[in-house]
């Protein structure tokens, strides 16, 4: 099977032979397998799935790895380390023990490098579309003015025009060019996770998915759900390579510089965990083990929200609570140092010009009374609302709209038709005309500040005559933000939904704090920032520390945990999948929460077993292998299994290994060969053996056996048929385990063998 790229290579360093005390290579004997790197399909295979195979599943095209498998494996390399005397090897032990902490070092200062590299040209680019900066072209309009000595002079940053249709023109045509630069480069990314297209009259596989395998752009988006489900196990080839992260950050430029209503945060926590990827691969301890890689990916997520929104703290508590599945302690503190080395960087680099982290610092001066608490409730209850209705409508909009063939097959269109909209829905109000950072940070503004005149919004707020037009904006703005973020998100470009559901709760909360006397509007700016985000995405403790550290206001922590929390119970209410689980979904990519498969199993009218996920008779037949008592099988036999597990496409399955004890004809449980090891052990240690030779599975090996009997799991995990449901759901999320074995109650005869993926596709039909 050919080999893929480095990103496939979830391999498996070390196996051990309780046998003889040997130990072996796995890149010579496992390779996770050619379950990942090689997982493509030869024509053999593919001319295989014609035919009546056995079952197939959803996921065929994503391998998983095993979270017990890899721990052990990592316990023999660490052994092996850390064992060996002498003052070369203490100093190899000691580098392993310090090789994490360098790790998220390095991984922090190169994020934090492109972040600044990233900021500088967003603020730039975007202001193109207006103007450009007579001193220097590549200066923003804020950097245009603060080099001049001036604050909101033209004579300093020169308009492309003071005809207002004009500018008006020229706006929507460079918004149109960058759209579709950035799309054009997205589509750069386009790949096919391997997969065997489904047999006749099998509905089981997306019909988007062909030979080739499902189509991907990988730097489409904000990848946060595809992060999500790579931290969970499963595995994705390729989505975090070099050409995927310079794509993302070059198409993230131009994306945000349309005025789209999307945002840089999500795609620099792609950005980081490519980066964190990238530098693993340095380090053979996370290279070769799929569980302390994705250690390492946890902690490196942390540093892309922190440069994103300038918050260490937010960084790390958004990675463990929003994206992380596996988080320990020595993660926390890897994460910590990741995410602070970045923040400290990017403060050195300082992008903004104004040296500090915080993005929106604001001093209102003035407290909340009590009365005000209603208020915050409200603006939690609206949040809450619009994080459900955008999910809702989003996941119907992407189903509905990407459904028409031309926009199917044409990306850039629709990225073209969503940029038209958007600049002609935008330009004409002045709240929302500047990008998504600029626009919060106009809407947070105290107007009793010494430069509140300066600002557009302070200026209406202080009119004499009324400010109705103003107030009409703020509507305006809120219900175009709206409308535009749900028919945005999903397009083929880099984006998050972060920047746009904090401008949609800003606006609301300025609105609203415009009837509201003796404290400043920005306060309830501030707060319905949350709210609204909170709604969209879920987020509640990480959320709560971003609002502060994103704006300094450590006094108004009570009034996000009141809005966040409303607004989470609000949006739970009417759809308990934030926008990362839908889009999960939308994209067809498998995950296990614990919490809500529970609730689903829970919400069942019957209570069920782990019998109702016993795979066909056919399905077991094929991977069964009946050992005798010689411990030996002929090697057609195991070939003919490795065929029919190619067939199905299940790159990750395996055989399972049962013989009959004593006199009884039952046949019992003796082991798991998984589909990796099987097919390196035999095309790799079985090139020397003749195709005919018995190949011995159990027992001790003679000399001059064909021996398979050290890749084999003589402790597989069992479960009883009749054992709740619950009990599978658990053992999976909380050991990781990539196949569990189901036994017969009362006789230990196996009856059945659930895969991670087999489990995640029943879930779902629960769900519809």
């Amino acid at each position: 099977m050919p080999a893929n790229s480095d990103q496939a290579t979830e391999r498996t360093s070390l196996l051990f032979n309780a046998v003889n005390g040997r130990r072996l290579s796995v890149l010579q004997q496992d390779e996770e397998a050619h379950s990942i790197v090689n997982s493509g399909v030869t024509k053999d295979e593919a001319a295989m799935a014609g035919s009546t195979v056995g079952e197939r599943l959803k996921y065929n095209d994503y391998t998983t790895i095993d979270w017990l498998h890899d721990l052990v494996k990592d316990s023999y390399r660490f052994r092996h380390v850390h064992s060996r005397k002498g003052i070369r090897n203490a100093i190899k032990a000691a580098f392993d023990s310090c090789s994490g902490w360098i790790a998220v070092t390095i991984m922090g200062a190169i994020t934090a490098c492109v972040a600044f590299i990233v900021d500088v040209c967003v603020a730039t680019v975007s202001d193109w579309k207006e103007g450009y900066c007579r001193s220097n072209p590549f200066l923003s309009k804020e950097q245009c003015y603060r080099k001049a000595g001036q604050e909101h002079e033209d004579t300093a940053f020169k308009l492309w025009a003071d005809d207002y249709w004009t500018r008006f023109a020229i706006y929507v045509a460079f918004a149109l060019l960058f759209g579709i630069i950035s799309s054009s480069a997205t589509l750069l990314t386009k790949a096919s996770l391997p997969a065997v297209p489904p047999a006749n009259g099998t509905k089981d596989i997306d019909e988007s998915q062909n030979a080739a395998g499902k189509t991907m752009y990988m730097a489409a988006g904000s990848g946060i759900p595809e992060i999500k489900t790579i931290l969970s196990g499963f595995v994705i080839p390729n989505f975090l390579d070099l050409k995927v992260l310079v794509v993302k950050a070059f198409g993230a430029i131009f994306a945000v510089s349309t005025g789209m209503c999307l945002g840089k945060e999500g795609p620099f926590v792609h950005i980081s965990t490519c980066v964190g990827y990238l530098v693993a691969k340095w380090f053979p301890k996370y290279r070769d083990n799929g569980r302390k890689m994705r250690e390492i990916l946890s902690a490196a997520c942390a540093s892309g929200l922190s440069v994103a929104f300038g918050a260490p703290i937010g960084g790390v508590l958004f990675s463990y609570e929003e994206i992380s599945t596996y988080f320990p302690r020595k993660v926390l503190w890897r994460a910590f140092l990741c995410s602070l080395v970045a923040a400290m960087i990017l403060k050195a680099l300082n992008p903004t010009g104004t040296g500090k982290l915080v993005l929106f610092e604001t001093n209102y001066g003035t407290s909340y009374d009590p009365v005000h608490y209603l208020v915050f409730i409200f603006l939690g209850i609206v949040g809450g609302i619009f994080g459900g209705t955008f999910c809702r409508i989003n996941y119907k909009w992407g189903k509905w709209f990407r459904g028409f063939p031309i926009i199917k097959k044409n990306p850039v269109l629709e990225v073209a038709l969503v940029v038209l909209a958007t600049a002609l829905l935008q330009f004409p109000n002045p709240l929302i005309r500047e990008p998504g950072d600029i626009i919060i940070k106009n809407l947070l503004v105290d107007c009793r500040g010494p430069k509140a005149a300066e600002t557009w919004v302070c200026r209406n707020e202080a009119r004499d005559d009324g400010h109705g037009a103003y107030v009409g904006w703020l509507i305006y703005g809120t219900l175009a933000k709206l409308v535009l973020t749900i028919i945005t998100f999903g397009c083929k470009v880099p984006s998050g939904v972060i920047i746009p559901a904090l401008d949609a709760g800003a606006l609301f909360g300025r609105l609203i704090g415009q009837s509201i006397g003796n404290i400043s509007p920005g306060i309830f700016a501030m707060v319905g920032a949350a709210a609204f985000l909170a709604g969209v995405c879920r987020m509640t403790i990480s959320l709560c520390v971003i609002m502060f550290e994103l704006t300094g206001e450590l006094e108004y922590i009570i009034p996000h945990m009141i809005a966040i929390l409303v607004a989470k119970w609000v949006a739970d209410s009417l759809g308990r999948e934030g926008v990362y689980d839908l889009a999960q979904n939308v994209l067809g990519h498998p995950f296990l929460d614990l919490d809500h498969a529970i609730s689903l199993i829970q919400i069942q009218p019957e209570p069920l077993l782990v019998e109702v996920l016993i795979p066909p008779k056919q399905t077991m037949d094929e991977i069964t292998v009946h050992v005798p008592k010689s411990n030996k099988v002929p090697r057609h036999v195991l070939q003919k299994k490795l065929e029919q597990l190619h067939a199905r496409g299940l790159m990750d399955a395996g055989l399972v290994l049962v013989q009959a004890q004593g006199t009884s004809s039952t046949d019992v449980l003796q082991g798991y060969l998984a589909e990796g090891e099987l097919e390196f052990g035999l095309t790799q240690v079985g090139a020397v053996y003749e195709e005919d030779a018995p190949v011995r599975l159990l027992g001790d090996a003679d000399e001059g056996d064909f021996d398979l009997s050290m890749f084999v799991d003589r402790t597989p995990p069992t479960v009883c048929a009749k054992a709740p449901v619950e009990y599978l759901v658990e053992m999976f999320g909380k050991l990781g385990l990539r196949y569990i074995c189901v036994t017969e109650e009362g006789t230990g005869k196996l009856v059945g063998v659930v895969i991670k993926k087999r489990l995640v596709a029943w879930l779902e039909t629960l769900h519809d």
